[in-house]
């Protein structure tokens, strides 16, 4: 699962630490920020760095960065000795200081580049119905938005793709499980004890707001007051630069230090409480079963391993995957696609053997991928991303093994080959106050959007945590047997019960109490060894105590034996997308305005998600056009090709800006050269150019157009460019 524990908005250099104290932070594996330390060295010493990067100008940040570098060498240092609190604060204050410096130099000579006016993306997704929000004759509820006939055929295209290139291409085993989930399911998982966010109430009206949220919010509104000093402007912009780090008690103190009040009546506002974010739900009649509906798809994978590992003969490495909607009970939706109620995800869960993460076999593919990566130590030194072939990350220790250096390298390909701009994309490491209780090592793919850097995909090393945890709930061995390198002699110790005594002393216990003398491990064993030469040994099973007397022990039988195989509790490497928000990037990456007509809005999607392949536009409503739509269209159909046909009124130039507007890539025009010639027009979307072929031709270059195996460029080298209808009014 990659837990989507909420949409960040990501500022260009992260916030350097957690206010939090050290002791309320979760325990991060040690070696990450020391690997990337090591990477760091490396990577400096390698000619070019960053691609973007101007020399002259990195130079003149230099001073800067090593300026924050050594302040926060110095905070550490001084949490590492347990200074006093004060102390450490006053550091801080000097380090938001410096990075304030860094921030402000950097925008000065990186300026943001121009975005686009989200209102005019927003106009064409509700007019053309991609998607919108849900019962809106009801007037809306938020969080919850349903697809249009272009939304879903998008959403089907992309579903389709990932299918390809990851099931089909990787040979994964796809299921579908259930949505209801028993909540003994979840609690061993710990999504009932830690999927949680704060909220505050409104004390009088009882409005409920996420508290990260409303802290964000007044924080950033004092800092935009043209009043503010500089240092109070770089405290708040700290602030909320942390607001997603925040515990209970830290963001109680920062309301009340700050008189933080409900928005819409200026009331107070509760303490922050924690708030589950699963939806709960009753199964079955009257009491029933307590259950939630799913906040996440993997788990379904992980409790039906069992049945996987056969269907794969019982060999690692394997991968399940699965597709479907998950549910989280948002305490305040916003922001369209990117924080909802409901939402598809596609999650793969991929079984490794935990010695063999370094051994994959497909990553010399990936190798020398360059990807742009923002590592741990990066963000609390206040430097950028730098793009490193994947091959360098993963053998300097930055990325933790092959395996998960592979499936960041999959990731990328993939969500440019979507219509991701590489420019807006990168590879964002996790520090240890924010990552997932199950992982060891995980990477954010983060797109760029005008609401920020959104995480759109997580992929996370997140060990044997979830199987183990299963396996120690339902008592069941969910394990594999790998392959010794040699045969091994190991001592073995067993209890052999005497099943009489036992059955004429227990009864019914009996089955219960000989399966787990014979599950005890070798420790207890022998301790059950000593303590019944003494007399008696007590056997807890289920907080139930027996006790078990000389007689019902015949033997402690002690042998060796040589293997071949082990049972290990395999790793997973688990890719997780967020379906809505990569679509909403990929929206907003291909959003485009035609050169000198600032009014015809357009999206320019890759041809293999696009919503519909191609249109077919006769000139007029003239009869003699019909036998040519119809042989034109079902030589689409046939093919495969998802099609438009727009016999409307209005000119040829209008109907090309609709269909460019829900991104249709080819255009087909029947005119009056089709009824001497037998061709047509075939238009492209991004270019407008146009060619003539014959009608029987067009289905079939359509067909290669549509599924990437001919370029636009390579249709022109073969027929002449045709012009013509475009500039018709």
């Amino acid at each position: 699962m990659w837990c989507f524990r909420g949409f960040a908005v990501v500022s260009s250099v992260r916030s350097v630490f957690c206010l939090k104290s050290l002791s309320a932070a979760r325990p991060a594996p040690p070696s990450i920020v020391h690997r990337s330390r090591i990477f760091y060295s490396h990577c400096v010493a390698r000619e070019g760095g960053m691609a973007a990067a101007d020399p002259e100008k990195e130079a003149l940040l230099l001073p800067l960065r090593k300026s924050v570098q050594e302040q926060g060498e110095v905070v550490r240092s001084m949490k590492e000795a347990g200074k006093p609190q004060l102390e450490v604060q006053e550091a801080l204050q000097e380090l938001k200081k410096r990075k304030k410096l860094l921030e402000t130099k950097e925008k000065e000579l990186y300026p943001p580049e121009e975005t686009l006016n989200r209102s005019d993306l927003e106009d064409l997704v509700k007019r053309r119905f991609i998607y919108g929000p849900s019962f809106s004759i009801y007037g809306g509820y938020t969080g919850l938005y349903d697809f249009g006939p272009m939304g879903c055929a998008m959403k089907a295209n992309f579903l389709s793709a990932w299918r390809q290139h990851f099931v089909l291409e990787e040979g994964m085993l796809e299921i579908d499980s259930t949505i209801l989930t028993p909540e003994p399911v979840l609690r061993a998982s710990g999504h009932v004890e830690r999927f949680s966010d704060f909220m505050v109430k409104d004390l009088k009206t009882g409005d409920c707001y996420r508290a990260d949220h409303l802290l964000t919010q007044h924080l950033e509104k004092l800092a935009a007051d043209p009043k503010v000093t500089p240092e109070k402007k770089a405290e708040y912009e700290g602030v909320v630069r942390q607001a997603d780090n925040y515990g209970q008690s830290e963001l109680g103190e920062l309301f009340v230090k700050y008189d933080i009040r409900a928005p819409l009546t200026g009331n107070e506002v509760s303490a922050p409480l924690e708030f589950n974010l699963m939806f709960s739900t009753t199964i079955g009649p009257g009491n029933g079963i307590s259950g939630f509906l799913r906040p996440e798809t993997a788990q379904g994978i992980f409790v039906n391993f069992k049945r996987l590992l056969e269907f794969n003969s019982g060999r690692l490495p394997f991968a399940g995957a699965q597709i479907g909607k998950a549910f989280r009970n948002e305490i305040s939706p916003r922001s369209g696609l990117l924080r909802v109620r409901e939402f598809e995800m596609a999650e793969i869960e991929h079984f490794v053997d935990p010695n063999k993460k370094n051994d994959c076999k497909k990553f010399s593919t990936v190798s020398d991928l360059k990807v742009l990566l923002y590592s741990a130590s990066d963000q609390m030194d206040g430097r950028s991303p730098r793009e490193v072939p994947l091959g360098e990350a993963v053998s300097s220790g930055l990325i933790a093994n092959e395996t998960l250096g592979y499936f960041i390298g999959r990731i990328h390909l993939f969500l440019l080959k979507m219509g991701v701009a590489k420019d807006k994309l990168r590879f964002r490491q996790h520090l240890s106050n924010e990552m997932a209780h199950y992982a060891c090592d995980c990477w954010d793919a983060e797109c760029k959007t005008t609401y920020g850097w959104v995480e759109c995909v997580g992929c996370a090393d997140r060990s044997c945590y979830d199987l183990t945890r299963h396996s120690q709930t339902t008592k069941t061995e969910l394990t594999a047997k790998v392959d010794l390198p040699e045969p091994r002699t190991i001592d073995c110790v067993e209890v052999v019960p005497d099943k009489a005594s036992i059955g004429k002393q227990f009864k019914r216990d009996s089955k219960v109490i000989i399966e787990a003398l014979a599950s005890l491990s070798p420790e207890a064993i022998l301790s059950l060894e000593e303590e019944i030469k003494n007399g008696s040994y007590d056997l807890t099973i289920n907080d139930q105590t027996f006790t078990l007397l000389p007689p019902m022990i015949s033997s402690i039988k002690k042998y060796q034996k040589t293997i071949h195989v082990i049972d290990v509790v395999p790793s997973v490497i688990e890719p997780s997308f967020g379906i809505g928000r990569i679509l909403y990037a990929i929206l907003e990456h291909n959003f485009r305005k035609r050169e000198g007509d600032e009014m015809r809005n357009y999206l320019s999607l890759p041809p293999i998600i696009s919503p519909v392949g191609c249109s077919v536009l006769p000139l007029s409503g003239n009869n003699q056009f019909d036998p040519f739509v119809k042989t034109i269209a079902d030589g689409l159909r046939e093919r495969g090709v998802s099609l438009k046909i727009d016999d409307s009124s209005g000119s040829i130039g209008k109907r090309y800006a609709r269909t460019d507007e829900v991104a249709i890539p080819f255009g087909i025009t029947i005119d009056f050269d089709t009824l001497k010639s037998n061709t047509a027009t075939l238009r492209e979307r991004d270019s407008m150019q146009q060619i003539r072929a014959k009608v029987e031709v067009l289905p079939d270059l359509v067909q290669a157009l549509v599924q990437g195996r001919l370029t636009w460029s390579q249709v022109v080298e073969k027929y002449p460019l045709f012009m013509g209808q475009e500039s018709t009014k």
